[in-house]
């Protein structure tokens, strides 16, 4: 089953009102309906959500940190539908709606578009699920999207879009407190780590799936603690937790950024626009700053040495 909008939407009602008869009554739908709607989706994420009583619903552990990053997308969606119909009623000027999920090339991106499209009304829409960036592209709500494939786990491309790629697979390091017995190594072993919890983000497309499967393939089982990367970032210093990281991360003195030996977790890194879009500007722009991006971080500027290759106009060569 995908998270829709539409989802994240009952499950914020569902917590509003702490009733799942409410909660369905604020939507406009029946309580049976959404009590099967509910459990698809705990089924989906693997876990329960609410802790069902005589008084109420309440969220569980997992269930507050889905709903911390549900409640901002369904905020953001409503926005993005209200400046979307307001952008649509505009005539006075060129605008573009770029879509994208988490990245260090995101913010250089964005500057180099404003200064090659002076007069151009850019608009930023933000989601952990690239997914969904695809459908609103495709339907016409974004213009381009730059987004993340975790490794074995493809996305669901609608009809219709164009795609460039900026990087064939980029490996995705390991972010541990400074003190950890592993990070004063080069290179990490997943052994090491078998004695951590791992941090991930259920709701980011193939996140979850990618890493149980590396970490199947290497014998190991740790326990894994479901919530978002800026939760996983107080954990980790304090040495309770490991998370996937991009390469691009910059290290903190309290928070080392390694490699993983043989790097088993990797991502492709796409551009989408709509078939007949001008995409080759947009995309040497978003090549140069991630260019800059991987060069100013210096575990990946290291590893990219160590394996003989650098970061061209936009893809990683050999």
């Amino acid at each position: 089953m995908e998270l829709e909008v539409r989802h994240l939407r009952a499950l914020c009602a569902i917590a509003e009102t702490g009733s799942l008869h409410k909660a369905a009554r604020q939507l406009g739908m029946s309580q049976p309906s959404l009590t099967t709607q509910l459990r698809r989706i705990e089924n989906s994420l693997g876990a329960e959500l609410f802790a069902r009583g005589r008084t109420g619903c309440r969220p569980t552990p997992f269930g507050r940190s889905v709903l911390s990053r549900a409640r901002p997308l369904v905020d953001q969606m409503a926005t993005l539908i209200t400046e979307t119909r307001a952008e649509a009623a505009r005539s006075d000027g060129p605008r573009l709606r770029v879509g994208s999920t988490a990245s260090r090339a995101l913010a250089g991106w964005l500057r180099r578009l404003r200064q090659g499209l002076p007069g151009t009304d850019i608009a930023l829409h933000m989601d952990v699920s690239a997914n969904a960036l695809l459908r609103s592209v495709a339907v016409g709500q974004l213009d381009v999207a730059f987004v993340h494939e975790v490794e074995g786990c493809p996305l669901r491309v609608p009809d219709g879009l164009q795609e460039r790629v900026l990087v064939e697979r980029e490996p995705q390091f390991v972010a541990m407190a400074r003190d950890h017995p592993a990070a004063e190594r080069p290179v990490v072993e997943l052994a090491d780590l078998a004695g951590d919890r791992w941090m991930v983000d259920p709701t980011v497309d193939g996140e979850m799936g990618g890493l149980r499967r590396v970490l199947s393939a290497a014998g190991i089982d740790p326990p894994l603690l479901h919530g978002d990367y800026h939760t996983a970032a107080s954990l980790i210093v304090l040495g309770e937790a490991v998370a996937p990281c991009q390469p691009t991360s910059l290290p903190r003195e309290d928070m080392a950024i390694k490699p993983l030996r043989n790097d088993p977790l990797a991502v492709r890194l796409l551009l989408y626009a709509r078939e007949g879009a001008l995409l080759d500007p947009l995309y040497d722009d978003l090549a140069a700053a991630y260019q800059e991006a991987a060069l100013r971080a210096a575990p990946y500027r290291q590893w990219l040495g160590r394996n003989g290759m650098s970061v061209g106009p936009g893809m990683m060569t050999v």
